[in-house]
């Protein structure tokens, strides 16, 4: 491999990119953008205009690279002019509602589930890498079996993939946000992957992140310090970025107790830092933070007051619009140094770079033994069928473990039930549930009935 394409720009196309966290991170890692698709276009601004400020696009490419409306609406854009044209990277943080402990976890059900469809898509585009971020509540024992199927589908469109639960704060984000990350290669490439290394020092703490910026106000230097070592610890995961959640605020109320104790008042978001003279009232732990706060916390660093080091400018962008809707996209984000983490490992694979490995998915690696039994099945089976078969297969599962995932199941499956003679009921394993481009799935109605409150 000559040095020239060594240090080529990767490209990829980005769905669900919101205001542009990990298209950021993306660039920064030496990727370009072919294409970023957005739904909300407060956020689509956002990242347009940053293309030009920070990344260095022209307002011609900005314009052409990011399309605003559904992901999935194929008015917004058509996947197929993107077939076989060499893409690096498929990437995206498709919406994390189907999956949050926080919601109903309605996975396959929820007409903002586009995880499914995303595998699909990588399936259609056939890039040389897909990454998709969620929330933690994916890596569940509730969606063992959807984790599967898409291992299992990745398998058929010739991808090896991996799933791994990433804490931003070991990225230097002062932040816990932890986040389940899918990464899966064409083979050739999976064999150089590893997962980026957590650094070994420790992130700031929000007092000497912020400090700086709660300063810039007129707030005294000693007032400032007293914050300062009230607020020693990282944040909570940042939270609010649903139109369903309401105005802006730093989460429920384990979050609020979790900002109180670091002197941050969780009930708002404010639009300045304390002035000259301000005082913490009583009954209130702290100054509330500026959306320039939150973006600091988040893993971005604001142009206009940058505290200096080279990594500040290198993750600094600028947020437009009113402060509900910046609010949203921040909290809507994937904190940009994790994106890069991410996409240095992603390219180095791409580029064969480093230690070629054994796969471990060569040993055809089951996440969910009741789903892959079912799957490999024309014939229903009973509860006690499933345990016999799985014990001749090394697996020991007992009623009440098999009884769970079935029902676990029966949420994004079609599992049908026949009653034997003998009174036992026996299952059998039907379509996947998820929206998966099909004209006539529910998805669509119910994303047009809800569409005012999807972000």
């Amino acid at each position: 491999m000559t040095a020239l394409e060594r240090d080529r720009q990767l490209e990829v196309v980005e769905i669900c990119a919101g205001a542009g966290g990990q298209t950021l991170g993306l660039e920064r890692a030496g990727f370009r953008h072919r294409l970023a698709v957005e739904l909300d276009m407060h956020a689509a601004n956002t990242l347009r205009q940053n293309l030009q400020e920070v990344l260095g696009y022209s307002e011609e490419e900005a314009a052409d690279t990011v399309a605003v409306g559904d992901v999935a609406d194929p008015t917004t854009w058509d996947p197929a002019e993107y077939k076989d044209k060499d893409i690096d990277l498929l990437a995206g943080g498709v919406p994390c509602p189907p999956f949050s402990i926080a919601g109903k976890q309605l996975g396959a059900n929820d007409e903002r589930d586009l995880f499914a469809w995303a595998v699909e898509l990588c399936g259609e585009i056939r890039p040389k890498a897909l990454l998709l971020e969620n929330v933690r509540g994916l890596s569940a024992n509730r969606f063992t079996a959807y984790r599967q199927h898409v291992l299992d589908r990745l398998h058929e469109y010739g991808y090896i993939g991996d799933w791994k639960l990433l804490h931003a704060n070991e990225f230097g984000v002062s932040q816990l946000r932890p986040r389940f990350v899918l990464v899966a290669l064409k083979r050739e490439f999976a064999e150089y992957f590893e997962w980026p290394t957590p650094h070994e020092e420790e992130p700031p703490t929000v007092g000497e992140l912020l400090a700086d910026l709660m300063a810039s106000n007129g707030w005294e230097e000693e007032q400032v310090a007293k914050w300062v070592q009230k607020a020693h610890d990282i944040a909570p995961t940042i939270v609010g970025g649903s139109k369903k959640h309401g105005g802006a605020d730093l989460g429920p109320t384990r979050a609020k107790r979790a900002w109180a104790d670091l002197g941050v008042d969780a009930m708002g978001v404010a639009n300045d830092a304390p002035a000259k003279g301000w005082r913490i009232p009583e009954g209130v732990p702290g100054p509330k933070l500026t959306t320039a706060m939150v973006a600091r916390i988040q893993g971005w660093h604001d142009i206009e007051e940058p505290t200096g080091s080279a990594s500040d400018h290198e993750f600094r962008w600028r947020f437009h619009g009113r402060k509900t809707s910046v609010y949203r996209q921040i909290g809507n984000a994937f904190p940009p140094p994790v994106a890069k983490a991410l996409g240095v490992a992603i390219r180095k694979a791409i580029l064969q770079e480093g230690e070629r490995k054994t796969l471990v998915e060569n040993t055809d690696r089951v996440l969910d033994p009741v789903y892959k039994l079912l799957r490999g099945l024309d014939r229903p089976l009973t509860v006690d069928q499933i345990i016999e078969k799985l014990a001749k297969k090394g697996t020991l599962l007992d009623q009440p473990d098999v009884e769970r995932r079935l029902n676990h199941l029966a949420h994004d499956f079609a599992v049908t039930m026949a009653p034997r003679s003998s009174g036992a009921i026996a299952y059998s394993l039907g379509e996947f549930k998820a929206f998966i481009g099909q004209d006539d799935h529910q998805r669509h109605d119910l994303f047009t009935l809800h569409r005012a409150k999807i972000s």
